[in-house]
């Protein structure tokens, strides 16, 4: 079994590498919780398909102009990284800078929540 610290390394090469999906679909648990910043049906979801459900409809209503991935930031069965994000949004063509800090809880070698705070700038 991989430690925190070498689940957290590998899954931020591969979001430094812009690999996102492809990190959540190597390390999400079956029954990941994703919780979100906002109010509404996103809000929290459970469970990888409406994990992937919300990466599917995020990348189809955004375009997406740049990201940064800095971290990992490591603590017990817990690690973080910080995004910034040059995105805008399809629908109403506003871009903005997003920053984003994800936190990441590992048990038995995968990622079972994923908690994201963030400010847009």
């Amino acid at each position: 079994m991989s430690s925190t610290v070498e689940i957290a390394q590998e899954f931020a090469a591969l979001c430094k590498a812009g690999k996102f999906e492809e990190a959540g679909e190597r390390f999400w648990a079956e029954e990941v919780v994703s919780v979100e910043p906002m109010e509404g049906d996103m809000a929290v979801l459970k469970g990888k398909p409406a994990v992937k459900g919300k990466s599917a409809w995020w990348y189809a209503n955004h375009e997406i102009h740049a990201t940064e991935t800095h971290g990992p930031y490591v603590n017990g069965d817990q690690f973080a990284l910080r995004f910034h994000i040059d995105v805008t949004q399809k629908q109403s063509g506003q871009r903005m800078q997003m920053e984003e800090v994800g936190l990441y809880t590992v048990k038995d070698g995968k990622v079972v929540e994923e908690r994201f705070l963030f400010r847009m700038g």
